[in-house]
């Protein structure tokens, strides 16, 4: 049998001898996949965690659907040349396991702190309070009797148009149609999706990741250096705790908007008079630095940096630019600037 190969680049020796051996992991997992417990954790839109349970009936499922086929798939790799890469430098090729930290994923990170260390907090779903259509994906936590502080996850990311609402559906039960008597029926997932050890992500499928946890790598590394960009053209302040990368990591629009914007066409000053006459209610410290106390104020500053607030000459009222086209220089007219 060949040896697995492993692509492992990194220039922290530290964070590589504490890397997850996969191939290693699902061996010993294999073995005591039976005595393995389970808990299942809904999640919202919001990374917000429910508590839920299931009945006896479901027992001869919940481990083929959550975790064999993803041991199997590894163990099989094993003897096939399954590669683990970096999920940040490569792309998803046959035969190639992704995997990247947990910390990288800050969605993710959130997500089972909450369940591990908050666990007094999380309350139970109920599709009265919480709403089924929310629902955005399921973690599965299993645990060993013998390491009962070693968890491992399975995340699977729930598809609404594979949920039933049962006030609208009909059952089929004997030949007659009838009352769907649960308050929602769901099609659970079958494929592979995400599986989280020891704060590294195995990643079986990169879409369904990056849906699930809004991880966009790429799209966020430009908005990470234009971020870096902003912090050198202008002066900010913010409360403890926070700063320009954390909040424009949690703002999905503001990482959009970064991946077209030139940063430093509008000045500092300019920015200010700007939202003076949009009557925005941009505030500055003693030394001059633009507050930025929450995502609403970061949305206000980039698109006063963006120039995306306009007067109309005709009502007086001032709108949002949504999207803007630059048009040609009116015709008999010399160019600006």
């Amino acid at each position: 049998m060949s040896e697995p190969e492993t692509t492992t680049e990194t220039n922290d020796t530290s964070d590589a001898q504490e890397a997850t051996d996969i191939f290693l992991w699902a061996n010993q997992t294999d073995g005591k996949k039976d005595e393995l417990d389970v808990e299942f954790f809904l999640f919202n839109k919001n990374y917000t965690p429910y508590t839920t349970s299931f009945l006896s009936n479901l027992n001869n499922q919940i481990k083929p659907l959550f975790l064999y086929d993803a041991l199997n798939e590894v163990k099989m790799g094993a003897g096939t040349g399954l590669s683990v890469r970096e999920f940040e430098l490569s792309e998803a090729e046959e035969n190639v396991l992704l995997k990247t930290k947990l910390a990288n994923v800050g969605r993710a990170e959130t997500l089972l702190h909450l369940i591990e260390h908050e666990r007094s907090d999380i309350v139970e779903f109920s599709d009265e309070e919480h709403e089924f259509k929310r629902i955005k994906g399921i973690v599965a936590r299993f645990t060993h009797k013998s390491q009962p502080d070693k968890p491992f996850y399975v995340v699977k990311a729930i598809n609404q148009s594979n949920v039933l609402p049962g006030a609208v559906s009909w059952e089929f039960r004997d030949g007659k149609f009838g009352l769907f008597q649960a308050q929602a029926g769901i099609k659970m997932p079958a494929d592979n999706q995400v599986l989280i050890v020891d704060g590294d992500i195995f990643v079986f499928s990169p879409s369904k990741f990056e849906k699930l946890f809004g991880y966009d790598y790429k799209k966020q590394a430009l908005a990470d250096k234009k971020a870096e960009e902003i912090s050198g053209q202008y002066k900010l302040s913010f409360p403890d705790g926070l700063d320009l990368q954390s909040l424009v990591r949690d703002r999905k629009k503001i990482v959009n908007k970064l991946q077209k914007m030139e940063i430093g066409g509008v000045s500092q000053d300019q920015a200010l008079e700007y939202a003076d006459e949009m009557q925005l209610e941009l505030m500055t410290d003693d030394t001059g630095a633009i507050i930025i106390m929450d995502g609403n104020d970061l949305d206000m500053f980039v698109n006063l940096i963006n120039e995306d607030y306009i007067t109309s000459h005709i009502t007086g009222k001032r709108y949002e630019i949504k999207t803007k086209r630059l048009l040609d220089e009116p015709e008999g007219e010399p160019p600006r600037g």
